[in-house]
């Protein structure tokens, strides 16, 4: 972990606009623009299910324009599985639940790469079941 005083922020690793060509390569979208409305649905969605010392040190990792759409939302008090994430993408993106989890993908891959293994490893600790496969990793369930 690594320590963030209020008057300095860590240096993100990528700049917003290379995040956007990240996720627009992850998603082979054609424009850029195309990659900046993924970016804002599926970080807004995600900025309602994160919370606690994660979100924060999530948004210090994130370039900063993406750290404040991340950190806009107010945390619903009913977290959502990984699947009913991407159906209340859907349903605000008023798009199909197939594109919605293609967009979730090509971006969580992005903010996946950002945060960091250990980080990555905390943020689904905290949140619901379903979450794993978004961000590109095996969801492993124990044993009964």
């Amino acid at each position: 972990m690594f320590e963030r005083t209020e008057l300095s922020r860590p240096r993100p690793v990528m700049t917003f606009q290379q995040m956007l060509e990240k996720v627009r390569y992850e998603g082979a979208y054609p424009t850029r623009e195309r990659a900046e409305e993924a970016v804002h649905l599926v970080l807004g969605g995600l900025g309602r299910q994160l919370t606690g010392d994660e979100r924060v040190e999530l948004a210090a990792r994130l370039p900063v324009e993406a750290a404040l759409v991340l950190t806009a939302q107010i945390p619903d008090t009913e977290p959502l599985t990984g699947w009913g994430f991407v159906k209340d993408l859907a349903s605000r993106a008023g798009a199909g639940p197939a594109t919605t989890r293609w967009d979730t993908g090509a971006v969580l891959a992005a903010v996946a790469a950002l945060a960091g293994p250990d980080l990555l490893t905390r943020i689904l600790g905290r949140l619901p079941s379903g979450y794993a496969l978004l961000f590109g990793r095996a969801e492993l369930i124990q044993a009964a």
